[in-house]
């Protein structure tokens, strides 16, 4: 019985979390950011202040499932990120993974679906923050080492989708294309997450029976020179560096059984 009822209250805990994070998002687009627009007239400012209330706002989000013993974490290294026109790659194991890292991560820009700048709960904050919007073809890679060359910490999870359970980590090559074609060094930022939760194929209401442990360990910067190609083949160096990230992230994660 007692089994019982921790879990339907972690799971009312975490609707509740999920709904304040929608009804926040809404509140934002349709009272905070139309004001923005009206009283900030620079965009470079009213971007800046966007994306200030974005970490803010996250910030808050994390605090509630934290005080509702939802999940709690930990951080390694978190003063290495405390720096400006940063490449931070991370894995991407649970669904929260984007919003504890902009949390933490000051002037944080982010690569968003198309999909998130046309729903109602997204749209304004997107706009807002002048998220780099993964619509834009072949200029995407352009974007993004635009966004670095003005001072953003730009935030990829190389898989383009959450981390499976077990088995190989398959990661794509356009974040490793950035940092080869921008000649950006990489911040690698490994999350662990104990037990699992609000993984990929995972619904919102299957959490565990004890709340989540969130590790953000933060690793040393890795030199994109150490991947180049004599002859200057940057597809060669994209595979390299994405090859050692695999192996980096891949890190006492499970193997298939």
């Amino acid at each position: 019985m007692a089994e019982q009822l921790n879990r339907c209250w972690r799971v009312c805990a975490t609707a509740l979390c999920f709904s304040s994070f929608g009804l926040g998002g809404l509140l934002l687009r349709v009272l905070v950011f139309p004001a923005l627009h009206l009283l900030v007239r620079q965009e470079c400012q009213r971007v800046r202040l966007a994306r200030w209330l974005i970490r803010g706002s996250f910030r808050g989000f994390v605090a509630l499932m934290h005080g509702l013993g939802v999940m709690h974490y930990e951080t390694r290294g978190l003063e290495k990120l405390q720096r400006r026109g940063l490449l931070i790659l991370a894995n991407h194991p649970s669904l929260i993974d984007v919003v504890l890292l902009m949390a933490f991560v000051e002037h944080a820009d982010c690569i968003v679906k198309a999909s998130l700048a046309r729903n109602p709960f997204t749209r304004g904050p997107v706009r807002a923050a002048g998220f780099v919007c993964n619509d834009s073809g072949a200029g995407l890679v352009g974007d993004c080492i635009a966004s670095l060359r003005a001072g953003s910490n730009l935030i990829i999870f190389p898989e383009g989708t959450r981390t499976p359970a077990c088995g190989p980590m398959r990661l794509q090559r356009g974040a490793a294309n950035v940092a080869v074609r921008g000649g950006l060094d990489v911040t690698p930022v490994r999350i662990r997450v104990s037990p699992p939760t609000l993984g990929k194929g995972g619904k919102w209401w299957h959490v565990p029976t004890r709340r989540a442990l969130f590790t953000i360990d933060v690793g040393d910067d890795i030199p994109v020179g150490r991947f180049a190609h004599p002859g200057g083949n940057a597809p060669l160096a994209a595979r390299r560096l994405t090859e050692h990230l695999e192996a980096h992230f891949s890190m006492e994660r499970p193997r298939a059984a």
